[in-house]
């Protein structure tokens, strides 16, 4: 199968990864021309994707956010015109329902399949080729993006055979997600105004019915000291703003998220939007004047 994957950060080059391992043929884009090099290095195709665009059986999207999606598919340089009738687009980014209802049809116009199809799981599961991967589409989308799935998912929820309910399935597991992430820090540094070191926290807690799947990941980078971003500060004002303008919509509120959200806001105002999302717990930190490890 031609693949082409369009973002190469930490999700995108796991599964273009994953599916150079399943035996496709996978051309690579990025911003980053290292990037793009590094995949290539390790047997990504060698041509740009413009280039591939036409002969492509399917295309993976994991960009930031809705405007790089929407500059991808359809602004001035945009791929979809050049997809061959019948390809199947992946959008495997957090974006509002409507907008992943909006892309569907106009890809629609063009002749293309649309999967609305966020994706969870960490860098390392996407480097494993074992996602979990929230999708809806119609039956012929699903079954023109199966390789890909396969490839890139350990679990493949069908929600439903229109675009957008993946998206709301999405939205729904980041406000859990944000709220843990923000959640493990507060009780972290709370810990410690109580004489209760980091590495006591993470010793303990995880055996306890207060942990979460997000405590157990990020809070070990927290005791390092060590906020190389898998996942960075700066996607939770993007992410948690998409749940909260949910919510409004369908006039439901949600202060947990709301509180989660100005954390993260914080964070990004004290300059560490590009750090790893537990830098979130330096704004506890701050605040209640600890030395987080690594920070003496």
């Amino acid at each position: 199968m031609q693949v082409g994957v369009i973002g190469l950060g930490s999700m995108g080059f796991g599964m273009a990864s994953s599916l150079l391992r399943a035996g496709h043929a996978v051309c690579g884009a990025d911003v980053s021309e290292a990037a793009v090099e590094r995949f290539r290095a390790q047997g990504g195709a060698q041509q740009s994707i413009t280039v591939a665009a036409g002969n492509l059986d399917a295309l993976v999207v994991v960009v930031l956010n809705a405007a790089q999606v929407e500059a991808v598919f359809f602004g001035a340089q945009g791929i979809a015109p050049m997809l061959k009738k019948g390809a199947v687009v992946l959008c495997c980014v957090t974006v509002a329902p409507d907008f992943a209802r909006s892309v569907a049809a106009r890809c629609a116009e063009l002749g293309l399949h649309y999967l609305d199809a966020p994706i969870s799981g960490g860098s390392v599961k996407a480097a494993a080729g074992k996602l979990a991967i929230m999708a809806s589409g119609s039956p012929e989308a699903f079954a023109a993006a199966r390789p890909v799935l396969d490839a890139t998912a350990e679990t493949v929820f069908e929600l439903g055979d229109s675009a957008g309910m993946g998206s709301a399935m999405k939205a729904v597991n980041q406000m859990l997600a944000g709220t843990h992430i923000a959640a493990m820090a507060e009780a972290l540094t709370f810990g410690m105004t109580q004489g209760i070191a980091p590495e006591t926290f993470l010793k303990v807690i995880p055996k306890c019915a207060g942990t979460s799947w997000m405590l157990e990941n990020r809070a070990p980078h927290v005791v390092a000291g060590d906020y190389t971003p898998h996942s960075a500060v700066d996607i939770w004002p993007k992410d948690l703003g998409i749940v909260l303008d949910a919510a409004r919509a369908s006039k439901f509120a949600a202060p947990l998220t709301a509180a989660a959200l100005q954390q993260f806001v914080a964070a990004s105002g004290m300059g560490l939007g590009r750090e790893d999302d537990a830098a979130v717990a330096k704004v506890y930190a701050r605040n209640a004047q600890l030395s987080l490890p690594g920070l003496e």
